[in-house]
């Protein structure tokens, strides 16, 4: 059994945050079903394409240390749950019973 941990409008908050940012990242999402999607770079219309509720978590792909430094700076200001990875962030949709989440 999972929680969900994000709703719709803090997924629109991340969408267009990163729609924001020149380049926009790279991303890859992963289903509460297993499914993986990606690796994509359009934001504004891929990314909400069949709404968010199944989107177990979303990895964000830095290109370089500066847009790893930009996308950060945007986590930030919207304030999700995820934590750092070896190629970007990843941010939860779904959390498992006992997993600890950080928010960025």
């Amino acid at each position: 059994m999972r929680y969900p941990i994000m709703n719709n409008t803090k997924w629109d908050e991340l969408r267009l945050a990163m729609y924001a940012l020149e380049p926009a990242p790279a991303w890859h999402t992963r289903s509460t079903n297993g499914h993986r999607y990606g690796p994509d770079r359009e934001w504004f219309y891929h990314f909400r394409e069949g709404g968010y509720a199944d989107i177990h978590y979303v990895d964000i792909v830095a290109d370089d240390a500066a847009h790893r430094e930009n996308i950060l700076a945007a986590l930030k200001k919207i304030h999700v749950p995820g934590e750092e990875t070896a190629s970007g962030f990843r941010v939860f949709g779904w959390i498992d019973p006992g997993q600890d989440v950080s928010y960025l």
